[in-house]
Order: C-alpha cells, then sequence, then structure tokens
C-alpha cells in the first residue's frame, strides 16, 4: 500500500511559491509555511543527492575491487542518512500543513460573512398558526428523545423512533432510486479508517484531528463522513479513462465530536456526535471535474426540489472552505420555528489533492500515461437534519405532519398522527 507523503503539488511549490502563498492565504492559513519548507526541502535535497553520490561511488569501486576504500564510504553514506531521518519527518509534516490550492475561479473572502447566495427556489410555507419547533412536535408524536438518549450516551445524541425512522430508510431509498439511474454504485463502506489512510485523505490535518474519534487499542478512527472511507476504495488503484466518471452513492453512521461548537446548537439533533448520512463520490478526469461538481449540486437541487423543501445555493469563499476543497458549494435548507437557512448538503471538488494522497490514479488510453484522478463528494442527505426540515415545513396546525408526495410510497403512510393512548 502506497500512501503518498504529501498532497500537494510538491514540483508546484518549489517551482510557483508566490501562488501557493496566495492560495494558502486565501485560505486564512500562514504564508511562510511556503519558506520554512523550502529551508527544510532544500537541506533534504542536498543531503538526498550526496547520499546517491556516494553510493554511487561506492558501487563504482565496489566494481574495481577497490574493498576497504568502498567500506570507507560506508560510514559517510550512513551518517547522511541518519540526518535524512531526522529532518524528513519534519519536512513531511510541514507539508501536510498545506491545505488544498482554492481553484483559480473560487470566491475569495475570509470567513462565512463573505460568502454569495447564488439563488433560492422553491416556496416558503405560511402558516395561519403558531407553529413550533421540531422538537416540540417531535415530542409531542414521540418520534425523537433527546433526554432518554443524553441519560444514556451524554449530550449531542438522540433517539430516532416510530415513524421518524421509517421517514429515515424513505430518503435513503429515494436518494437511491434517483442515483443508480445516473450510474451511482450504491455502497455501505467501512466506519473505522486507519491513520495513515485517513491523513491520506487530508482529515487529519489542521485543527480537523480535534473532530475525530480515535480508539487506540485498535488504532483507528470513526469515520466522519462516509467520504472518509469512499476515497480510498480506489487507493494504489489505475482506473482506465474511458470508465470515467466513476460514482458511488454511500450510506453510513457518521461520528465528529463537534470540538469547535461548543455552546452551538446543543440543543436537538441539529449537530450531534452521531448521525446517519448519504453521501456521493466521484472520480472523475481532471478536464471534466468541474463539469461532475456542477452535476453534483445538479442532483442535491433536483431531490430538494422533489421534496418541495425551500433551499438556496451558496458558493462557499475561500477563507470558509474545508481543507481538501479547491471549490465548494453548500444548500441552505429553509427552518421555519428559526426563520432562516440552515446548511443541510456541502458539494465539494477536490481536485487532485486526496488523489495524491491516497495515490488514486487514471490511465489515458491513448498515451499510456497515468495521472492523479479528481476527487469529488457531495452530501445526497444528512439524515437528521433532513428530518428536521420535514417536520418543520410540513407541520400541521393539529400537530401532525404530512409525508412529503415523493416519499409516500416508500413510508407506507401519508401522514405522521398523535398516537391514541
Amino acid at each position: 500500500m502506497l500512501i503518498c507523503k504529501y498532497m500537494l503539488d510538491i514540483n508546484l511549490i518549489r517551482q510557483n511559491p508566490d501562488k501557493v502563498k496566495k492560495g494558502i492565504t486565501s485560505k486564512n492559513f500562514n504564508p511562510s509555511l511556503v519558506d520554512d519548507f523550502l529551508i527544510l526541502d532544500e537541506e533534504w535535497k542536498k543531503l538526498v543527492k550526496n547520499t546517491d553520490d556516494l553510493r554511487a561511488e561506492q558501487k563504482k569501486l565496489s566494481t574495481e575491487r577497490k574493498i576497504e576504500e568502498a567500506k570507507n564510504l560506508k560510514s559517510k553514506i550512513q551518517g547522511l542518512e541518519e540526518k535524512i531521518k531526522i529532518i524528513e519527518p519534519d519536512r513531511n509534516a510541514l507539508i501536510n500543513k498545506f491545505p488544498n490550492l482554492p481553484s483559480e475561479d473560487a470566491l475569495i473572502g475570509k470567513d462565512e460573512n463573505e460568502n454569495k447566495i447564488l439563488r433560492e427556489a422553491g416556496v416558503k410555507p405560511e402558516f395561519n398558526f403558531k407553529i413550533r419547533d421540531y422538537l416540540e412536535i417531535s415530542k409531542e408524536l414521540d418520534l425523537i428523545d433527546i433526554g432518554k438518549a443524553s441519560a444514556v450516551a451524554g449530550s449531542r445524541f438522540g433517539y430516532i423512533k416510530n415513524e421518524a425512522v421509517i421517514l429515515e430508510f424513505a430518503l435513503v431509498r429515494f436518494a437511491l432510486d434517483n442515483l443508480i439511474p445516473e450510474g451511482f454504485i450504491p455502497v455501505i463502506p467501512p466506519v473505522m479508517i486507519r491513520p495513515e489512510v485517513f491523513e491520506g485523505m487530508g482529515r487529519l490535518a489542521g485543527n480537523q484531528e480535534e473532530e475525530r474519534y480515535y480508539l487506540p487499542k485498535d488504532n483507528l478512527y470513526l469515520i466522519g463522513s462516509s467520504e472518509h472511507t469512499m476515497g480510498p476504495i480506489h487507493m494504489d488503484d489505475v482506473l482506465n479513462k474511458k470508465d470515467l466518471p466513476k460514482r458511488y452513492v454511500a450510506f453510513s453512521t457518521c461520528f465528529r465530536r463537534e470540538a469547535g461548537s461548543y455552546g452551538k446548537d446543543t440543543r436537538g439533533i441539529l449537530r450531534v456526535h452521531q448521525f446517519d448520512k448519504v453521501e456521493m463520490f466521484s472520480f472523475s478526469h481532471p478536464e471534466e471535474s468541474e463539469k461532475e461538481h456542477k452535476f453534483l449540486l445538479s442532483i442535491q437541487e433536483k431531490i430538494m426540489s422533489d421534496l418541495k423543501l425551500p433551499y438556496r445555493v451558496v458558493e462557499i469563499c475561500a477563507g470558509d472552505m474545508g481543507f481538501t476543497d479547491a471549490k465548494q458549494y453548500d444548500i441552505e435548507t429553509w427552518i421555519p420555528s428559526e426563520n432562516k437557512y440552515r446548511e443541510t448538503h456541502s458539494c465539494s471538488n477536490t481536485t487532485d489533492f486526496q488523489a495524491r494522497g491516497i495515490n488514486a490514479k487514471y490511465k489515458d488510453g491513448k498515451t499510456n500515461e497515468t495521472k492523479f484522478l479528481h476527487m469529488l463528494n457531495a452530501t445526497g442527505f444528512a439524515i437528521g437534519r433532513t428530518l428536521i426540515a420535514i417536520i418543520e415545513n410540513y407541520q400541521q396546525e393539529d400537530g401532525s405532519i404530512l409525508i412529503p408526495e415523493v416519499l409516500k410510497k416508500y413510508t407506507g403512510f401519508e401522514k405522521i398522527w398523535k398516537k391514541k393512548v
């Protein structure tokens, strides 16, 4: 198994450091990373060259039967190798602090306040009664139990119950029925991942490790998204160009500490430690990845439109973008009780950044040359957040919840009523 030591093209850093500085600065990373790396890299290159030169000389002396002179070089080579062993981990650790560079057409901005709303779609429901939030409704209908989950597992957990369970799997089947005809291969992936593979996916860098659950006895992490183990499904593989794009749709439970969000959305199931998710993942030819990115976004919009949930599409600026992303869109769905949109979907093109980390390539049939793939991920449904949106947007004055038309054939019922005692 080959895991690449760096995800950003090292030649780009060496040959165009100003471009790299500009890119990482736009993502709120310190540009001095570039200078610090180049200093270590130059020292490393000299050590490697000197070692290679001495090895070549040693080989020549051995061929000429100059045994004693060859032995004398051995200790020098060992000394240089020890220096390389010392400097190389620091060099590799430094380069892995570099985020992916924003694409040329990415929106530039410092934080979420500079994201751009591209469009709004759907009709916000009008209520002629006092609306309630999803927790009030769910408690009345016995759909979500936060109190008992808190007693059992602590904060940021919930029991999903009764018709809400049927509604969850209706959403999963609805997603599959939309995606499989588009060439998506359904997968249930592992929810644990080895540290070196996680690192190759760029998901332990920066402050991301704080989000992860680590099992030291097994040396495994719990995944925070199906993306994390769907990317490595083609680790060390070389795909044929003619088979691209290669698309997958995965369903899994996901785990996040929510380490940086204490005090935010602690009530309910909007921001929890454990949640279920349908995730799209695509391996694309580099020249087609922008088109594929827009395709994934169009799929997201279609399924939201079919559910008749009001939403808006937001272009994420560089300063708010994920560590691995070159370009990112979010979909935010209308939550009536909050009178605002909340994020329910993300859609990201990571270009060749993650592909370098896990050594995922394609072969051009004409030239027989192998190059790194582009990898993209997009939310199908973050189930908990979608349940919130359905419950609130489809609530009725009598306390019931209507089922979206497209889900009725999966649920077998048209409405969720209060249980009769």
